[in-house]
């Protein structure tokens, strides 16, 4: 048992200064797995080793997408780590092999958590969810779906539900990137409107939108340019600017 402070230091060096100079690196199995099911912040940090046992020491993890699509919580997007969260869920998910419904699973689950997140995380979360569509092209049914989300009572996605198959991903709709269309920053809304459109080929690269901040929106737009936006077409006479305003006669703007 270690204190999760120290849990989180050993986890966030293990990938990359411990675990190559190993003679048996699967002498981490157990260490790892049991730091995934904690969940939280020491799951997420787990990611970076098991990648590297499942990907190069052949590790077989039966429920390891299960734990992952567990992960997705509405604090995903606000934690220190999600960069590289983000990026471990794009290689796991890079799979062309994996089933639709896993995929189309993940993609609710993103966009139902995204409708309460920051600027900075749509910006990422949205050309993320558009690369998954451009990887596994039978989840496209959900932004294609004859009659949409007014056609719906109800969505018949079960959001607490543990299980990817039994969430019931594919029979509903993308509703939620539609309500992003309205967002009141309009990066977001251009970026969720891209859907509306048929996707290009080739995936958009989010490794500079990571690690995307409120502080860089922010000086964004400080930076812009001010336009000159005419606010009256008609020259102002006296203090109402009206044509036959009695003000005028006592009263002058010079």
């Amino acid at each position: 048992q270690l204190p999760t402070g120290l849990y989180k230091k050993v986890l966030v060096i293990l990938h990359d200064c411990i675990l190559p100079y190993m003679n048996e690196p699967t002498l981490m199995i157990d260490f790892l797995t049991v730091a995934y099911g904690i969940g939280g912040a020491i799951s997420l940090l787990a990611l970076n080793g098991l990648f590297i046992l499942i990907h190069q020491h052949n590790l077989e993890y039966p429920d390891f997408y299960k734990k992952l699509y567990s992960l997705l919580d509405p604090s995903i997007y606000h934690v220190k780590y999600r960069a590289r969260f983000f990026h471990l869920v794009d290689l796991f998910l890079s799979s062309s092999h994996l089933p639709a419904y896993l995929v189309a699973a993940f993609i609710k689950r993103l966009s139902r958590l995204a409708l309460t997140a920051p600027p900075e995380a749509l910006l990422m979360v949205i050309p993320f969810i558009c690369n998954l569509f451009r990887r596994h092209p039978a989840c496209r049914v959900l932004v294609h779906r004859p009659n949409g989300p007014e056609g719906m009572s109800e969505d018949p996605y079960i959001m607490e539900e543990e299980e990817p198959s039994e969430s019931r991903a594919l029979q509903s709709s993308l509703w939620e990137i539609q309500s992003l269309q309205n967002h009141y920053h309009p990066d977001v809304a251009k970026a969720a409107a891209v859907l509306n459109q048929s996707l290009s080929e080739i995936e958009d690269d989010i490794s500079g939108l990571l690690e995307l901040s409120a502080y860089e929106l922010f000086d964004k737009e400080v930076k812009k340019k001010a336009i000159d936006v005419p606010l009256e077409f008609e020259q102002v006479r006296g203090l109402f600017g009206k044509k036959n305003d009695i003000f005028a006669e006592h009263f002058t703007l010079d």
